[in-house]
C-alpha cells in the first residue's frame, strides 16, 4: 500500500482545477457510490481522505467516534494555529499498510488461515495455514476534531485485491480514487495505484506506486528491499536510481501485522518495531509502538459493518490495537507523527479503523469484504 501517502502530498504540489475535473465522475463510478470526507489542515501534515457515500459539501461537522470508542488522547494537540496545507507521503500509506496489513496496503490483512469452500464457514485457525485471498472496500469520514482547523469536503473509495500464499508470496493490487473540493469551487481528482509483493519468509519486499492528479501522472516510486544478514538492502529505480541500507531489525508491512497478531495470541500488550514500507520516496523508516488491548469475545460488541455479514468471521475473537508511528530521531519524549487504531480478528482481518493525526481523526468503515478461493501452499 504505497499509495495512500501520496494523495495529500500531491495536493500541495499540483494546482487544483477550478470546477469539476473532466473524467472525475467516471473514475468515481468505477469504484462505486461515494460519500464525503474531510481534509483537515494541521502543522506540517494533512490527511486528504476520499471516501464513499453522498455528494461532497463545502463544510462538514465532526461526527462522534464510531462503535462508542473514546478518541485516543495520548497525543499532543497543535493549538488553534492554522498552517499551510501540506502532508507527508507516508500518511496515507500507513493506513493501508498497517491496518490493512498490506504489503503497502493489504499485503496481508490476514495472519492465519481462512479456508473458504463455497459457503463453508471457517470455525478454526491453523497456525501454519495460508492467508486469505480477498477483495475489500473501506469508507472513511471525519470522526472528531481537536481545535478549529478548517475542513475541505471530499469523496472517493479505497479498493484493494489481495492474493497469494506463504510459498509463492503475497501480491496486492490497490487503487484509490478521490475527488477533493476546497470549498471555493476548486475540485481535484486524485488516482492512486499500487502493486506490491512480499515473500512468505519476509525476506523480500517489492513495491511500485503511481499517483495521478487530474489524470496526469505526477509521482512514481518503484523499488525493492531484501533482507540480508546484517541489514536490509534497498534498491530504487524511481523516482531516481538509488541504493542504500536500513537496519536489519526493520520489518516489512505483512511481517509487522503477523507479529502483532502473534503477540495478541500470546497475551502480550506491547510491541516495538521499526517498519520499512517504501514510504517517502522509498527512503522512510518509522519507529512504531503497538499497544494491544484485551481480547473481545465473538458475542461481545457485535460489529454493525461488513464484518457482521461475513460467515468466516463469526465465532472469531478480536483485539483492539493502536499502532503509533514516530520519526527516528532518537528522542524518547517525542509525540507520534500519527497513530492508527483498529480491531483485528484472529485471522488478520481488520475493522473499525481510526486514524489519529493529533488535532483531528478519521474513521474507516469496512463496507465490503469478499473472501476468494485460495490456492494452498504445496
Amino acid at each position: 500500500m504505497a499509495c495512500l501517502g501520496r494523495l495529500a502530498a500531491c495536493m500541495q504540489a499540483t494546482p487544483a482545477h477550478r470546477g469539476r475535473v473532466p473524467g472525475a465522475a467516471q473514475h468515481l463510478r468505477a469504484l462505486g457510490p461515494c460519500s464525503h470526507i474531510m481534509v483537515m489542515r494541521r502543522h506540517r501534515h494533512v490527511v486528504a481522505v476520499r471516501m464513499s457515500g453522498a455528494p461532497p459539501s463545502a463544510r462538514l461537522r465532526a461526527s462522534s467516534t464510531r462503535d462508542g470508542a473514546a478518541p485516543h488522547s495520548g497525543h499532543m494537540v497543535a493549538g488553534g494555529e492554522r498552517h499551510p496545507y501540506v502532508a507527508p507521503q507516508a500518511v496515507w500509506r500507513r493506513i493501508a499498510m498497517t491496518i490493512f496489513a498490506r504489503s503497502m496496503l493489504g499485503l496481508l490483512l490476514t495472519a492465519a488461515v481462512i479456508c473458504v469452500f463455497g459457503a463453508q464457514r471457517v470455525a478454526a485457525l491453523t497456525p501454519g495455514g495460508e492467508l486469505a485471498s480477498h477483495r475489500a472496500i473501506y469508507e472513511l469520514k471525519l470522526a472528531h476534531t481537536r481545535g478549529n482547523s478548517p475542513a475541505v469536503a471530499a469523496r472517493g473509495r479505497i479498493l484493494y485485491d489481495f492474493s497469494g500464499n506463504s510459498c509463492d508470496g503475497y501480491a496486492l493490487q490497490f487503487r484509490q480514487v478521490s475527488e477533493l473540493d476546497n470549498g471555493e469551487g476548486k475540485v481535484t481528482l486524485s488516482d492512486l495505484r499500487s502493486t506490491t509483493w512480499e515473500d512468505g519468509a519476509a525476506k523480500k519486499f517489492i513495491f511500485k506506486s503511481q499517483n495521478y492528479v487530474n489524470e496526469t501522472l505526477i509521482d512514481t516510486v518503484d523499488g525493492q528491499a531484501e533482507r540480508q544478514r546484517d541489514n536490509v538492502a534497498v534498491s530504487l529505480t524511481q523516482p531516481a536510481a538509488k541504493t542504500f541500507d536500513v537496519a536489519a531489525g526493520a520489518v516489512f508491512p505483512t511481517d509487522h501485522m503477523r507479529r502483532i497478531i502473534e503477540a495478541a495470541r500470546e497475551d502480550k500488550n506491547i510491541l516495538e518495531l521499526p517498519v520499512y514500507d517504501g514510504s517517502e520516496k522509498g527512503e522512510k523508516v518509522y519507529n512504531t509502538l503497538t499497544v494491544i488491548g484485551p481480547a473481545i469475545a465473538p458475542d461481545e460488541r457485535v460489529p454493525a459493518d461488513a464484518a457482521a455479514r461475513e460467515p468466516a468471521l463469526a465465532g472469531l475473537k478480536r483485539w483492539p490495537v493502536t499502532v503509533s508511528y514516530f520519526d527516528r530521531t532518537g528522542r524518547d519524549d517525542q509525540a507520534p507523527v500519527y497513530s492508527i487504531r483498529f480491531e483485528v480478528y484472529e485471522n488478520g482481518i481488520s475493522r473499525a479503523l481510526m486514524l489519529d493525526y493529533n488535532d483531528f481523526a478519521i474513521s474507516g468503515e469496512l463496507t465490503s469484504i469478499e473472501l476468494k478461493n485460495s490456492t494452498p501452499c504445496k
